[in-house]
């Protein structure tokens, strides 16, 4: 029986996890009076109290997030001199495009932290993406350092693409109207493998690449005349999702001794409406706030699926 070698954490586990912790501190506030209004609407005039206290807080999540990767994973193997690893063949390429959207989303949320701060659009953009950048870079070459990892010139290829997409609407538009989201449904994969897979919903939200899809979400009346009165919330959206996957490169035939269903391994591309519900007209300021919080996650709706093993599929929900 071929040894197959421990398998990469994904990139879910270690990164997307940042990403949340991070978004969850800072977008989350306190108390009802911050709620109370719409926290990422732009301030006209520079209001240095918001600036600080955005730089402080991330200053500081910064640290305990460093803090706390290299307690929970790095610290567990060994170092080595920094190296670099060509994943770009593991998992379908689900984990580049996972790069991508978190890239794109860390740099789009912080751009909105700072404009509410009243920093000027072009800097408060720029700041966003290189803000983005920096941190997804500093996550590599900690892992260029661990002989458990590398650096991977495809996750800083697919870092650069999410930071691009974003950075590049701002300059051409002045405003998004193209964003890369994420949603995830449960598969039956992850009980052959919890270890690699996940062993409950919020591990396997993280780590099962069977179950997660990413989505280039476009707004359709952001490209009509301004009189449109097309609605300015709907999006029409394509997928990629991958399935079959137990390992990164290969699926093993046994684990701990359990033998693995043959599963194949295939792409799968979808195309479905979505939604920017902030865009909507006459909402509360806690509304606007809570929706675009929420505005990485693709909503559920029906779907067209195409895939080579089993070629057109209908979803009547899909997510």
């Amino acid at each position: 029986m071929k040894n197959f070698p421990p398998p990469r954490l994904p990139f879910c586990a270690r990164k997307r996890w940042i990403y949340c912790t991070l978004v969850w501190i800072l977008l989350v506030p306190g108390h009802t009076g911050i709620m109370a209004q719409d926290f990422f609407k732009p301030s006209p005039d520079y209001n240095p109290g918001r600036v600080n206290g955005v730089v402080i807080a991330e200053a500081a999540i910064g640290t305990a997030v460093t803090i706390g990767l290299n307690y929970l994973w790095y610290k567990k193997f060994p170092r080595s001199k920094f190296h670099f690893f060509n994943d770009n063949n593991e998992w379908l390429n689900m984990d580049k495009v996972g790069h991508a959207t978190t890239a794109y989303n860390v740099a789009a949320i912080q751009t909105d932290l700072l404009r509410w701060g009243g920093v000027k659009p072009g800097v408060a953009a720029l700041a966003g993406t290189l803000t983005a950048l920096g941190f997804l870079t500093m996550v590599e070459i900690m892992d260029g350092h661990s002989v458990k990892w590398g650096f991977s010139k495809g996750d800083m290829l697919a870092n650069l693409a999410g930071c691009a997409l974003f950075e590049g609407q701002q300059l051409m538009w002045g405003q998004q109207r193209i964003s890369l989201k994420y949603s995830y449904h449960h598969t039956l994969f992850a009980h052959y493998a919890p270890g690699e897979l996940g062993s409950n919903l919020p591990q396997r939200m993280l780590k099962d690449y069977n179950g997660q899809t990413y989505w280039l979400s476009v707004n359709i009346g952001s490209f009509l005349p301004a009189r449109s009165n097309f609605p300015n919330w709907l999006n029409l959206s394509a997928g990629y999702g991958a399935e079959g996957m137990i390992g990164g490169v290969q699926n093993p035939t046994e684990i701990k001794g359990k033998p693995i269903p043959s599963f194949k391994r295939y792409r799968q591309f979808y195309f479905a409406f979505d939604t920017d519900l902030y865009r909507a007209d006459g909402l509360s300021p806690l509304s606007t706030t809570l929706l675009k919080l929420n505005r990485t996650i693709k909503m559920p709706a029906p779907a067209i699926e195409w895939n080579k093993e089993e070629g057109t599929k209908w979803h009547w929900i899909y997510f």
